[in-house]
């Protein structure tokens, strides 16, 4: 396994690749301007969105396009558009803070993110210069409000199956689109669509700006829906609705490829989101437990609470530390692509594509991390936390559709896989020489080696043991498939489980040690605790799913042999985990908030 290289790394390299906790951006690095931004957002939330929460989800007429209204006069819309089209052109990193700080507003972050996100980057990453001047200065003050038209009745999933049709006139001056969209938000109150149809016999969709003004556009009543329930969520239909033909966004046949591309940016916004959200859930538990009194104390005090509160910040933490790693790796392909020549916008593309692996962890990841936080949130609260008068309730409905928004998490575990492998064939990274040199180490006498009490030996050396294992199992279960592991989708799951834990813990690690690096030991002694907690559970959680994976396709000898090798990569030092959340939980507790 190649270690330690100045090369910055490719997309999906963390795998067979080692990175320097130097090369890595922290959270603690924010520049002054991007804290500035960030705090901006906040204090929108707090002093605008908040407050109206519940006329929010009663669906008050007009509320929720005027809270973005009041978003685009702050220049939050515009965080990722270009000075030139009224935004405030801001780096990767930045919009993902931005989005950060926008999760905890529940409702309307979905409505934000939608519109920030999958209503306006269409437009600004493939839209032509007219269009782009047409569009992109309205969609950045809220002028123009945005939605998405993408996934039919028949066309979740799997997108490009699509049946909604474009035909284009005889005097080729507009399209007529017939077709029906459904679960689109902003739909109710949105000015501009985005709509993904097939013109003619075309194998793939194509993309289209559509103005809510073209005739031949009918919207059904708003979706019930379990959770986010302010947010407009409506069935699309369009009648013989006519297109200025130069409203075709990007190249003919062209349409899926935006869509891929552009989930792919939702898919790491998703997370930064979620991770909003559970901070903001993190904070309310330990407030309280802090207030609520059972036998005869505080209910933080009791040690099964404890355990509770340091679990939801020991994940939230993980999750920031992968989130924003993941966005410096994307904002440093961006500036190299500029660099080389390439325009703004195709470098954007393609340096987001790049970690589009990275992206679909930091989605499943994100999304369950806070679902954990949630639950254990109503937890908490007890009796209380089961009361819609108390905040966990919507907290807790809220949270579900992420797991499903921007590609399910079943999906996107399996794409973590086969994008893996997709660029080891096009020769993008190599997977293959370092799960060699694995099946070869398997065959030798371990290398026991001497334990060493220096600060990170340990948690380095399960990191390393970590992506032998996936490289083992990964390994051989693709010989042994070989092109029909595609349809081996519960040895995918399994193998795209070990992956994310071991992203997640290596960005834990290198966050801790560079933050170490820059504070001292003796500062962090709590985030020590924190990457700790974490590793020693990501890596039983590593074990579970390797064995899963080699029950399920080897036999006999080869059996033996892989289970010897995962034993002997999954093998760590006693730790006192027990103690280690009780110096997080009171750090917590003593700070009655979230402030990691």
């Amino acid at each position: 396994m190649e270690k330690k290289q100045s090369k910055a790394l490719k997309g999906g390299e963390f795998l067979v690749r080692e990175t320097e906790a130097k090369d890595i951006f922290i959270p603690g690095e924010f520049s002054e301007e991007q804290l500035m931004i960030a705090q901006t957002c906040q204090d929108f939330i707090n002093r605008v969105v908040i407050p109206e929460t519940d006329r929010i989800d009663s669906q008050e007429e007009g509320l929720l396009p005027s809270l973005l209204d009041q978003a685009g006069e702050l220049g939050l819309l515009g965080v990722s558009v270009p000075e030139e089209y009224g935004g405030f052109g801001q780096d990767f990193i930045t919009s993902m803070l931005s989005t950060e700080m926008i999760g905890a507003s529940g409702t309307f972050a979905v409505a934000f993110a939608t519109h920030t996100g999958i209503g306006t980057l269409p437009i600004l990453y493939y839209g032509n210069n007219d269009q782009k001047k047409k569009y992109l200065p309205g969609l950045a003050t809220g002028a123009i409000k945005g939605c998405y038209c993408l996934t039919e009745p028949n066309a979740g999933s799997d997108a490009n199956a699509g049946r909604t049709k474009a035909v284009l006139s005889k005097d080729k001056k507009y399209y007529t689109l017939n077709g029906q969209k459904m679960w689109i938000t902003n739909s109710g109150f949105a000015d501009l669509f985005i709509v993904f149809a097939k013109i003619g016999d075309d194998k793939n969709l194509s993309a289209f700006i559509v103005e809510k003004g073209y005739k031949g556009i009918k919207l059904d009543a708003e979706e019930k829906k379990m959770g986010i329930k302010g947010s407009s969520t409506r069935q699309v239909f369009f009648n013989d609705c006519k297109v200025p033909a130069e409203n075709l966004l990007g190249e003919r046949d062209g349409g899926f490829k935006i869509a891929m591309y552009i989930l792919n940016i939702g898919r790491i916004k998703l997370a930064a989101a979620a991770l909003g959200a559970a901070k903001d859930i993190i904070g309310k538990s330990v407030s309280y437990a802090n207030e609520r009194v059972q036998f005869g104390q505080v209910i933080s005090g009791f040690g099964a609470i404890k355990y509770k509160l340091a679990e939801q910040a020991v994940r939230a933490f993980a999750c920031e530390s992968a989130l924003y790693r993941c966005s410096q790796n994307v904002d440093d392909a961006i500036s190299s692509l500029i660099n080389s020549g390439m325009d703004n916008e195709k470098a954007t593309l393609e340096g987001i594509r790049q970690f589009a692996t990275e992206a679909a962890i930091m989605k499943v990841f994100g999304s369950e991390i806070l679902d954990y936080v949630v639950d254990e949130g109503v937890q908490i609260y007890g009796g209380m936390g089961y009361s819609a008068e108390m905040p966990m309730d919507r907290a807790y409905r809220d949270s579900r559709i992420n797991r499903i928004f921007e590609g399910t998490n079943e999906i996107n575990r399996l794409l973590v896989v086969d994008m893996l492998l997709r660029r080891a064939l096009k020769g993008e990274i190599d997977i293959m020489g370092p799960a060699m040199a694995v099946g070869k180490e398997l065959m030798s006498i371990p290398d026991l080696g001497d334990d060493s009490d220096e600060l990170f030996y340990r948690e380095k050396k399960y990191v390393r043991n970590l992506k032998k294992a996936i490289l083992m199992v990964a390994g051989a279960a693709a010989q042994k498939f070989m092109q029909k592991l595609e349809h081996e989708q519960e040895i995918i799951t399994n193998i795209s489980d070990m992956i994310i834990q071991l992203y997640i813990a290596e960005s834990n690690l290198l966050r801790v040690e560079k933050l170490v690096s820059i504070k001292g030991e003796d500062t962090c002694k709590i985030q020590l605790d924190m990457m700790k907690v974490f590793i020693n559970d990501a890596v039983d959680r590593v074990n579970k799913a390797g064995k899963d994976a080699i029950y399920s396709f080897a036999e006999g000898d080869e059996q033996r042999i892989m289970l010897m090798g995962l034993k002997r990569f999954t093998k760590t030092t006693p730790f006192n985990i027990k103690e280690a959340r009780r110096n997080i939980a009171d750090k917590l507790i003593e700070e009655n908030k979230y402030c990691f």
